[in-house]
């Protein structure tokens, strides 16, 4: 079985896959401050009933990379992939300079154009909303980067003196008639409308219709919001993307183990 860790700024999601089916999905805190011995419990308890052979990592928390990946190899015995430009992508990554996508939007973007018609914009709701698209040629060439739900609503909290710190929930009107309200229907309708507006641009840089796959915590919630639904809802691209990522590298970690018994 396969074991796909997704390391965010909030939040590492794993996924245990049997072949090409997820059969097991968990969601942690991403700690940097927890020791490594700490994530190997964690991980020993978590996939005490999988037989996990093979790992790959996605991470854009960089001080928890390197410590996740020891406790991944050192819990299964193995040598966990950590997804980046270094390895085969799965995608040409057509950016100016490719070295700065970032894991999780390679995993995305990977994800997508094995799963999806191309031209294919994903938005991905995570810490950051963000947009990965892949062009009618098959190349992830860019996107956008904004804040996303969460933060856009800590950030209107910390950085005035009066407005409360609020828990995502349903905006029943785009004019609020009291704080609470007013807040939500800016966050949750304004990103609604950010997405439509940008995706409309982006059609006609691109030069046509794109599908359009949202995935993320708040992607049900923001599709409510929206102009023009989502063509598709997939919680777990970012996962099935980086079950790919290991399929088409697997051959290489193969190839260096045999060079390393001999």
């Amino acid at each position: 079985m396969l074991l796909a860790a997704d390391i965010g700024n909030t939040s590492i999601t794993l996924g245990i896959f049997d072949e090409d089916a997820l059969v097991e999905e968990y969601r942690l805190a991403s700690d940097k401050d927890l020791p490594l011995e700490e994530y190997e419990v964690l991980l020993k308890s978590l996939c005490k009933d999988f037989k996990i052979e093979g790992a790959i990592i996605s991470s854009v928390v960089e001080e928890l990379t390197n410590k996740f990946k020891t406790a991944v190899d050192n819990t299964f015995k193995l040598s966990a992939i950590i997804l980046s430009t270094e390895i085969n992508t799965g995608v040409k990554i057509a950016l100016n300079n490719p070295k700065e996508a970032g894991a999780d939007r390679i995993a995305n973007a990977a994800g997508a154009y094995v799963l999806y018609n191309h031209p294919v914009i994903v938005v991905d709701f995570g810490t950051a909303t963000t947009f990965d698209i892949v062009n009618g040629k098959g190349e992830f060439i860019g996107g956008i980067i904004a804040p996303g739900v969460n933060l856009q609503l800590k950030s209107l909290n910390k950085f005035t003196s009066k407005l409360p710190r609020i828990e995502v929930a349903l905006s029943n009107s785009a004019i609020g008639h009291n704080t609470s309200d007013a807040i939500l229907s800016g966050v949750l309708r304004g990103s609604a409308s950010m997405i439509d507006g940008l995706v409309e641009q982006c059609e006609k840089e691109l030069g046509e219709k794109a599908v359009v796959v949202a995935t993320g915590g708040y992607s049900g919630l923001i599709a409510n919001y929206m102009k023009r639904p989502f063509d598709f809802i997939n919680p777990t691209l970012t996962l099935e993307g980086l079950r790919h990522l290991y399929q088409i590298n697997r051959l290489n970690i193969v190839s260096e183990l045999q060079k390393v018994s001999h």
